[in-house]
């Protein structure tokens, strides 16, 4: 039996396949396509590859010895698929069972962030999310880097070079590139303007989770997550340090999900007994 949790983003998909003992026996991350199914399908072939068998061989173990579950923006277009959880739920379930004292989740996704409060076992406890504007999402990375003229890794590395960050006042993406085109024609140096890029996004989650409210330990989860320059911000405006994650927090919903496949599946057996 294997247990697939499968995370259908805004601007990549992810799969994890554990086995009943929760050792991941393949995972991916892709690109978004034009629509889940194409990403799905993409998916699936690079799972594979990682697992050394045919995408055709992993869908037959979908779909005769494996219990799968979707999250994210494309759970619900996914035809055959149709156990899906919250990808809330799911990122406080993959991070939570990495590292069980884990007590609140920051997702910095390509749409939207959200600070997540979790009790023991991942149990979500309380939430905050910013879905109606790009500012503090990883869409804002990409607008400031193309701007910038430069690209998103650069943008990090520039930042840690800064010694003094400018301040980008502005919470709306619009209005914080006029921001940013000034603060390159007025000369600014570019680790300057980097850095308070990153140290902006940082300030606008620092809001959100004062609403949730910050309790250690912390992890950094989704897309945005391996950015260096963003967990310094971070753990400078929080005051504490990021936890670190034994595996890639960019696939952190598609472990939730998994191990939610492996529990629903579970909860059906002893309801059946």
């Amino acid at each position: 039996m294997i247990f697939v949790g499968c995370d259908l983003g805004s601007t990549t998909g992810k799969i994890v396949v554990l086995d009943e003992n929760l050792s991941v026996l393949g995972s991916s991350i892709v690109r978004s396509s034009h629509g889940p199914i194409k990403t799905f399908e993409k998916a699936v072939e690079k799972t594979a590859e990682s697992m050394g068998i045919s995408a055709e061989e992993l869908l037959t173990k979908f779909k005769n010895e494996g219990r799968v579950v979707t999250t994210g923006y494309g759970r619900s277009n996914l035809p055959g698929y149709t156990d899906e959880v919250s990808e809330i739920s799911c990122h406080a379930k993959g991070a939570s069972h990495l590292c069980p004292s884990v007590r609140t989740i920051i997702d910095i996704g390509g749409q939207d962030c959200k600070v997540i409060s979790v009790g023991p076992q991942g149990k979500v406890l309380d939430f905050q999310m910013n879905d109606k504007c790009s500012a503090g999402t990883g869409r804002f990375f990409e607008v400031m880097s193309r701007v910038l003229d430069i690209d998103l890794t650069h943008l990090a590395e520039e930042a840690l070079k800064s010694k003094k960050p400018c301040s980008i006042s502005k919470q709306c993406s619009v209005f914080a590139e006029s921001e940013v085109i000034s603060l390159v024609n007025n000369s600014v140096p570019l680790p300057d303007i980097a850095a308070g890029i990153h140290e902006s996004i940082a300030r606008r989650i620092h809001g959100m989770a004062f609403k949730v409210g910050v309790e250690e330990d912390v992890a950094l989860t989704g897309g945005c997550s391996s950015n260096k320059a963003l967990r310094k911000a971070l753990e400078k405006r929080l005051h504490l340090p990021l936890a670190e994650l034994t595996m890639d927090p960019q696939l952190m919903g598609a472990l939730g999900a998994a191990l939610f496949a492996k529990e629903h599946f579970e909860e059906e057996k002893a309801q059946a007994s």
